[in-house]
């Protein structure tokens, strides 16, 4: 697995299994955030590199969605820090196993009551945690969100994007399409100077590339419709 500190407060954990499988650590005031917890052979070097960094302890674990490339060291990681866990609500269904999601059998990834949904105000905007500001982004999954570090304007997407060679590319095996253009126009909103995508390279500045990008899904999915 390779640490590479992306910000001065965010470090990427990376391994490979045909593909490039990334979590991100964030450096708190009270500690360490987790973003994702990857496939089930990244638990012992996750939690090997919070040690090493000396930041503080793990505090809370956010998961961008529950797909099992994203939660498969969650139990692990759980068994030897006691924190919480927070999604979107609209994921933990999906987390705990009361539906399954798009095309897939029914998994259970922690039982009822395990995960905390992120808190939202009145108007439903989801409200920060720790230094990242949440937000709901769906299609790749129900209740997908991304994680906006403003202090370093980095962007953690998850499973928005995937990218190559610090370009925009479409998510990997995903059932909305419309939905996803419709939620990556959080990247014209914020405009962060990096973003970051679970499968695939950093991408510099991608608000810039976004009108390419969406022009591009809609070449090759001619049926995808955005608002």
């Amino acid at each position: 697995m390779k640490a590479t500190q992306i910000s001065k407060q965010v470090w990427s954990l990376r391994t490979w299994v045909i593909i490039p499988i990334t979590v991100w650590v964030v450096v708190e005031e009270d500690g360490v955030t987790l973003i994702d917890t990857g496939i089930p052979t990244m638990a012992k070097g996750i939690m090997k590199f919070i040690e090493q960094l000396q930041a503080g302890p793990l505090k809370r674990i956010l998961l961008t969605h529950g797909h099992s490339d994203h939660v498969g060291s969650l139990k692990a990681i759980l068994s030897k820090h006691n924190v919480p866990v927070f999604a979107h609500r609209k994921e933990i269904p999906f987390i705990e196993g009361e539906l399954p999601y798009s095309g897939k059998k029914l998994m259970t990834t922690l039982p009822k009551g395990a995960t905390q949904a992120l808190q939202e105000n009145g108007q439903g905007q989801l409200q920060p945690i720790g230094g990242l500001a949440p937000y709901f982004t769906p299609g790749h999954s129900p209740g997908h969100a991304v994680y906006y570090h403003e202090a370093d304007q980095v962007l953690l997407a998850g499973d928005l994007f995937s990218s190559k060679n610090g370009k925009l590319r479409k998510p990997l095996f995903t059932p909305d399409m419309s939905e996803v253009l419709n939620s990556s126009t959080i990247v014209s909103k914020l405009r962060p100077a990096r973003l970051e995508v679970c499968h695939g390279s950093s991408v510099f500045k991608p608000a810039e590339q976004l009108d390419e990008y969406v022009a591009g899904i809609r070449k090759t999915h001619p049926s995808v419709t955005a608002n």
